[in-house]
């Protein structure tokens, strides 16, 4: 900076273009507006959806959401209708489905085939049922565990150490 120059109070804009240019505001990348206000950008339908980007990528790749077409500037525009369908998933992952399993009810989402549904749904129920069986006898083993080890003398050997160290849990 030359001295002779007088300088600028810092609560002063900086004029950053000519001084016949006007300064432009930077453009991001996302577009303003999409060309039907029913019509999102991938980051706008993550976020009404509370879900990532690459979730919907995801999604995409395993055919559970459509891919569109890029439209203006090289966006893909997505349909505000598939913020229901991808709540539609996570609701049916929290109960258990696999994504596969997924992918047959969205098949069957006009619930003609209501055999196919329930059928699908009972394998699911089974199934958990089977985990929480499974989990009760994990419970009960663990309080058992416990119990043992509140009344075994320092002298000897922890018992829960000692069952996970055996090669199987013995059942209680």
């Amino acid at each position: 900076m030359n001295k002779s120059e007088p300088t600028k109070p810092l609560d002063e804009p900086l004029e950053l273009a000519g001084p016949h240019e006007p300064h432009e505001p930077h453009e991001s990348k996302e577009p303003k507006e999409p060309k039907e206000p029913s019509e999102l950008t991938i980051g706008r339908l993550a976020k009404a959806a509370h879900v990532g980007v690459e979730t919907i990528r995801y999604y995409q790749r395993r055919n559970l959401l459509p891919t569109p077409r890029r439209g203006h500037k090289a966006f893909r525009y997505y349909p505000a209708q598939l913020i229901d369908r991808i709540r539609f998933i996570k609701r049916a992952q929290e109960l258990g489905f696999t994504l596969d399993e997924i992918a047959t009810l969205l098949q069957l989402n006009d619930g003609a085939d209501r055999r196919s549904i329930r059928k699908l749904a009972n394998v699911r129920l089974t199934h958990i049922r089977s985990k929480i069986a499974d989990l009760q006898k994990i419970e009960t083993s663990l309080a058992h565990l416990l119990h043992e080890c509140e009344k075994t003398s320092t002298k000897h050997a922890c018992p829960i150490i000692e069952a996970f160290s055996l090669e199987k849990l013995e059942p209680v």
